[in-house]
């Protein structure tokens, strides 16, 4: 059986978020997903629009997700590869690792985990923010 683990902050699930996890779950027979907690979005991102027990519960739900865990707060995102254990990482399009780098980290802490990268989604709102600014633009629709 081939553990697959993605991560993200997945703070309004759109396409982008579906299509990355589909590709994710293609890689493997079980998919694991990391879902950042609150501190490390503002540390890395902005203030979550969804809390992160709202964030994790949403991501459980969706098909190709066989579980959804909070991600460890903190900063060391090594710390949750014992808990999970996955054979593969696949990385988003946009997260900022160097998949050759990343691995060559992960085996110096002494994993064996072959890490990938997802496909962009051709779809067009596929980023929170640019969801954000549309729903700006168009006055909220409130």
């Amino acid at each position: 059986m081939v553990r697959v683990m993605a991560s993200g902050v997945f703070d309004i699930i759109h396409t982008g978020h579906l299509s990355y996890l589909e590709q994710a779950r293609a890689m493997g027979d079980e998919l694991i997903v990391v879902v950042a907690c609150d501190e490390t979005v503002r540390r890395s991102k902005h203030e979550p629009v969804t809390p992160e027990d709202m964030r994790v519960r949403l991501v459980n739900a969706l098909k190709p997700v066989d579980k959804a865990v909070l991600g460890k707060s903190g900063g060391d995102i090594y710390s949750i590869l014992k808990e999970i254990e996955p054979d593969v990482i696949v990385l988003g399009y946009d997260q900022t690792f160097d998949e050759k780098a990343l691995e060559r980290k992960l085996a110096d802490k002494g994993y064996d985990i072959r890490v990938c990268r997802a496909d962009r989604c051709a779809d067009d709102l596929t980023a929170t923010r640019r969801i954000i600014q549309k729903i700006l633009e168009t006055g909220g629709g409130l």
